[in-house]
């Protein structure tokens, strides 16, 4: 069997019981427009990655209760205490102080409809 140079992280699907309050708010903690796809059942707001190709989306459904379900790690512009600062206006909760591993630092968050969030920026 061959290997392959791709990411192991296909794609992410973020659940949402209001749709437009998350795109706000992941348009503004990510600084970037969230692009609307109607092409399947449902719409969703694609999230773009930085080469220009979608990474995953918001969608229309249940969030998983405080404590349960999968925590998505984004990369957002800036230094953390900026990300940090827009999540809490825009709604969103900070849980953690800054976390530093060997590739860069992160810290966790809630969305505003609850989602498990890791913020993180690479080492420059």
């Amino acid at each position: 069997m061959t290997e392959s140079n791709h990411d192991r992280l296909v794609w992410v699907e973020i659940p949402a019981t209001d749709l437009n309050r998350a795109k706000g708010f992941y348009e503004a903690v990510l600084e970037t427009p969230l692009v609307e796809d109607n092409n399947g059942p449902q719409t969703m707001q694609m999230i773009p990655s930085s080469n220009g190709a979608m990474c995953g989306h918001l969608y229309e459904g249940k969030p998983a209760t405080a404590g349960d379900g999968v925590t998505a790690h984004l990369s957002a512009p800036g230094e953390l205490a900026e990300a940090m600062e827009r999540i809490k206006a825009n709604g969103g909760e900070v849980v953690s102080e800054t976390i530093t591993i060997p590739s860069g630092a992160f810290f966790y968050a809630k969305d505003t409809e609850g989602n498990s969030l890791g913020i993180f920026k690479y080492n420059d």
